[in-house]
C-alpha cells in the first residue's frame, strides 16, 4: 500500500490553519457575505473530512462520492456495483437522505469511527430500511460493507446536489469535500442542467480526482448525446476527464429498483479499482486531490481573510455612527444645561412660585422631570440620526429591529437615573447641613430644591445660589454646588454613555474582530513554509 511522506510540520499548519478558518464569523449580511460563508463551510469541511485525515492515514481506503442531481441514478449505480441493494433507489423524489458508505468487510473499522465525516451519527442497517432509527436532525451515514467492494475502496452515495431539502444540499456539498475521487452522475436529459456543471467547476478548481457518469442514455442517440457532452466538457476545460456512458435499460426505469447488467457497470468498477490497488495510481489519486486543495488555499484563505476585513470595517462603521450620535447629543446636553434649559415650562414656573406658592419637593420634582425629558430627547435624537445612517447600510439590515424597544424603555431607564441623582443631591445636601455651625440649621430639602435649581438653572437662577449662600455661607454653598456640578456630570454621562452602550449590545454580541483575518494570513503563510 502506497504511503505518503507527510511531515508533522505540516500536519500542525494545517491544523492551525484549519482552527483558524472554524474562528471565522461572518454575520453581518454584506454582500459578499453568502459566498465568504460558503468558502468556510467548504474549508472546514475539506479540512477536516478529507485533508487531515488524508495526510494522517494514508493507507486508508480511498473514498468514492457518488454526487449529481436528483433522479441521476446515483444509488442504483451504487447498487449496480456493489451487487445488491445497500442504498434506496425509487420514483418518490428525493430518494438518498441517508448518505450510505459501502466498504469491504475488512476495511469497516476505516468508517465505523469518527476518521471522516466526524460530525454524522453512524447507523447500522444490513439493507435500506433495517437498522438504527435516523437522527431527528438527519446528520447521519450508515456504514455497510460488500465483498464486492475491492479492498482500498469504499462508495459514498450521497443526497441530491439540488435536493428541495435544504440540510440535503448541504450535507451532499460537505461529503463531496470528503472525496479522494469525485464521481458525477448525470443523465441524458440534464447533462447540461447549472447545477452538476458548478460542481463540475469546482472539482477544476481544487484540481481533484474526478470522473463523469452520462447515465440512462436512450440507444438511439448515445453516440450524439457523447459527443455533444464531450464537447462541453472539453469547452469547460475538462475533456481529459474520464467519462463512462450507461445506457437506458428496463433496470434504470420505473425509477431505478432494480440493479443494471454487470456488463453495464464493470469499465466503472474496474477503473475505481484500478485507482485503488495500483500503487501509482493511487499514489497519482490521493496525490492530485490533496495537491489541489492546499494548492487552492492560496485563492481561498485570501479571500476569506478579505470578508473578514470588510466585516470589521463595517463594525468600525456601525460602531462609529452611533458613538459620534450619542458623542454629539452628549455636547448638546452640556450647552443646554449652561444656558438653563431645564429651568423651563413647569420647571420655570415652579422656580417663580417658590417658596410662597410651590414646596421644595414640588420644585425639585418638576426639575426632575425637566432633565429626565432632556436626556430622553438626546437619546431619541441619537437613535434617530443612527437610524438614519445605518437604513442606508447593508450591514446593519439585521440590527434595526432593536430601534422601537430601545426606544420605548429608554424613557423608564432615564427616570430611574434622574431619581437615583435626585437622591444623592439630597443626600448631599443632609451632609451640608448637618457640617453647618450656623444658629439657625437650614431645611435640607430646601437646600437641595436650591441647589439643583443653581445647577440646572444657568443663568436664569442667579437668585438660587444667592439663596443658597444665605442658607450655608459662601464656603458651604462652593463645597456643595462643587460637590453638585460632579455629580450632575457624572449621572448625564452615565445615562448616555449606558444608552450607546446598549445600543451597541447587538453589534458587540456578534463578536465581529479584526483578529481572524491576521490569524487567516499567518496560518496561511507558515503552511505554504512548511509544504
Amino acid at each position: 500500500m502506497v504511503t505518503l511522506d507527510v511531515r508533522p510540520q505540516l500536519l500542525d499548519a494545517l491544523s492551525a490553519l484549519r482552527d483558524s478558518v472554524a474562528a471565522v464569523r461572518l454575520p453581518l449580511p454584506l454582500p459578499g457575505a453568502p459566498r465568504a460563508r460558503q468558502t468556510r463551510a467548504e474549508l472546514l469541511a475539506q479540512l477536516d473530512d478529507y485533508l487531515v485525515p488524508r495526510l494522517r492515514e494514508p493507507e486508508a481506503p480511498l473514498l468514492a462520492v457518488i454526487g449529481g442531481s436528483t433522479g441521476a441514478g446515483k444509488s442504483t449505480l451504487v447498487n449496480s456495483l456493489v451487487g445488491r441493494r445497500v442504498s434506496e433507489a425509487g420514483v418518490l423524489r428525493p430518494t438518498t437522505r441517508t448518505p450510505v458508505l459501502v466498504c469491504h468487510p475488512d476495511e469497516h473499522h476505516w468508517f465505523s469511527g469518527v476518521r471522516v465525516l466526524p460530525q454524522l451519527t453512524r447507523v447500522r442497517g444490513t439493507h435500506p430500511g433495517d437498522g438504527d432509527e435516523e437522527p431527528a436532525e438527519g446528520r447521519a451515514i450508515r456504514v455497510e460493507t460488500a465483498d464486492a467492494v475491492p479492498r482500498g475502496l469504499a462508495l459514498l452515495d450521497a443526497p441530491d446536489i439540488d435536493s428541495l431539502v435544504v440540510g440535503s444540499r448541504e450535507l451532499a456539498a460537505e461529503l463531496i469535500c470528503a472525496a479522494d475521487i469525485w464521481v458525477m452522475v448525470t443523465t441524458a436529459s440534464r447533462y447540461a442542467d447549472a447545477v452538476p456543471w458548478h460542481l463540475l467547476r469546482t472539482a477544476k478548481e481544487y484540481d481533484a480526482t474526478l470522473i463523469t457518469v452520462l447515465d440512462r442514455v436512450p440507444h438511439q442517440v448515445i453516440n450524439e448525446v457523447s459527443r455533444q457532452y464531450e464537447a462541453l466538457l472539453v469547452r469547460a476545460g475538462l475533456g481529459h476527464v474520464p467519462r463512462f456512458t450507461i445506457p437506458e435499460l428496463p433496470e434504470s426505469a420505473g425509477g431505478g429498483s432494480g440493479l443494471l447488467p454487470d456488463t453495464a457497470v464493470a469499465p466503472l468498477r474496474d477503473w475505481l479499482a484500478h485507482r485503488a490497488q495500483d500503487a501509482a495510481a493511487r499514489r497519482q489519486t490521493v496525490g492530485r486531490t490533496a495537491n489541489g486543495v492546499i494548492d487552492s488555499l492560496r485563492a481561498r484563505m485570501p479571500e476569506l481573510a478579505g470578508a473578514v476585513a470588510a466585516q470589521y470595517a463595517a463594525a468600525v462603521r456601525l460602531t462609529g455612527t452611533v458613538e459620534a450620535a450619542y458623542a454629539q447629543e452628549g455636547e448638546r446636553v452640556r450647552r443646554d444645561l449652561r444656558r438653563g434649559a431645564v429651568l423651563a415650562g413647569d420647571a420655570r414656573t415652579r422656580w417663580r412660585a417658590h417658596p410662597r406658592d410651590c414646596t421644595p419637593a414640588e420644585l425639585l420634582d418638576a426639575l426632575a422631570e425637566s432633565l429626565a425629558a432632556l436626556l430622553h430627547c438626546a437619546v431619541a435624537a441619537a437613535n434617530e440620526r443612527v437610524q438614519e445612517v445605518w437604513r442606508r447600510e447593508p450591514a446593519a439590515a439585521d440590527l434595526r429591529g432593536t430601534d422601537a424597544r430601545l426606544d420605548r424603555e429608554a424613557g423608564e431607564r432615564i427616570g430611574m437615573a434622574v431619581r437615583r441623582w435626585r437622591r444623592v443631591l439630597e443626600e448631599f445636601a443632609e451632609d451640608e447641613v448637618r457640617r453647618t455651625e450656623r444658629t439657625t440649621v437650614p431645611d435640607p430639602e430646601t437646600v437641595a430644591a436650591l441647589l439643583a435649581t443653581t445647577l440646572l438653572g444657568g443663568p436664569r437662577a442667579r437668585g438660587a445660589g444667592e439663596q443658597l449662600a444665605e442658607l450655608l455661607g459662601a464656603q458651604g454653598t462652593l463645597r456643595l454646588r462643587d460637590r453638585g456640578a460632579e455629580l450632575i456630570t457624572t449621572y448625564i454621562d452615565r445615562v448616555l454613555r449606558e444608552e450607546r452602550d446598549r445600543r451597541l449590545a447587538p453589534l458587540d454580541a456578534l463578536g465581529v474582530t479584526p483578529e481572524p483575518q491576521a490569524e487567516l494570513i499567518a496560518a496561511l503563510s507558515v503552511l505554504q513554509k512548511e509544504r
